[in-house]
C-alpha cells in the first residue's frame, strides 16, 4: 500500500504542485451516477481532486455494464457503494460521500448547495433541466456543468462544451441524445471527459471557451 505522501508526491510531479494544491483542495458534487457521472468521477479522483459526493438512488444492472464504469461483481449493488469502492482502489485519499436518495425539485439545493461546482449527469432531459434551473435560482454560489446529446456512434468531434454564462457550462452535441439513438460507450466517455475537464478548468480559472 503507497503512502498519502506518495501518491500526491506523484501527482506534483506530472501536475505541478500548485495545480495539484487547488485541485485537492476543492470538492465537486456528481448528481447521477451513471454513464457520464461514473467515468467523470473516476476522472477526477484520478486527478487528485479533495472530495467528491456522489448522489443516486438507482442499483447497478445488467443494462449499465455497456457504457458504465462497473463490473458483474457490482449487479445488485447502489451505485454509490460500488463507485465509491472502485474509487477508493484508484485513490484511497479522495474523500468520498454519498446519497442514495432521488434528486427532486424541493431537495437539490439543500443536497447541493453547499458545492460550488455541481455536476449534472442525469439521463432524462425533465431531470437535467430541473435540477440546472433550481441551482441556478436558488444556489447563486454554485457552478453546474451539464450535458446534452451524446448518443450514437457519429464522429465524437461533435461532442465540445459551451460557457452559457458564468455560472452553467453544457458538454454534447445538443442534438443526440438516447430516446431514439442507442448510447454507445465511447461517446459517453468523450462527454464524461468533457464535463470532468471543464470542472477542472474552473478550478484553476481556465473558463474561457
Amino acid at each position: 500500500m503507497i503512502t498519502e505522501d506518495e501518491f500526491y508526491s506523484n501527482l506534483i510531479k506530472r501536475h505541478t504542485k500548485e495545480v495539484h494544491n487547488k485541485i485537492n483542495s476543492n470538492k465537486i458534487a456528481i448528481a447521477g451516477i451513471g454513464g457520464l457521472g461514473s467515468y467523470i468521477a473516476v476522472s477526477l479522483a484520478r486527478a487528485g481532486i479533495g472530495g467528491l459526493l456522489l448522489v443516486d438512488f438507482d442499483k447497478v444492472d445488467i443494462s449499465n455494464l455497456n457504457r458504465q464504469h462497473y463490473s458483474i461483481k457490482h449487479i445488485g449493488k447502489y451505485k454509490t457503494e460500488a463507485l465509491k469502492e472502485q474509487i477508493k482502489e484508484i485513490n484511497p485519499f479522495t474523500d468520498i460521500k454519498t446519497l442514495n436518495k432521488k434528486v427532486t425539485s424541493y431537495n437539490a439545493a439543500d443536497i447541493f448547495g453547499q458545492y460550488k461546482i455541481v455536476i449534472e449527469a442525469f439521463d432524462i432531459a425533465e431531470q437535467k433541466a430541473m435540477l440546472v434551473n433550481t441551482l441556478l435560482s436558488q444556489c447563486k454560489n454554485t457552478k453546474i456543468i451539464s450535458a446534452s446529446g451524446m448518443a450514437g456512434y457519429k464522429s465524437a468531434n461533435d461532442i465540445i462544451t459551451k460557457k452559457i454564462n458564468n455560472r452553467f457550462y453544457i458538454s454534447g452535441d445538443f442534438v443526440t441524445e438516447s430516446d431514439n439513438t442507442p448510447l454507445m460507450p465511447p461517446r459517453v466517455m468523450v462527454c464524461a471527459g468533457h464535463e470532468a475537464n471543464m470542472a477542472l478548468r474552473i478550478i484553476l480559472d481556465e473558463t474561457n471557451p
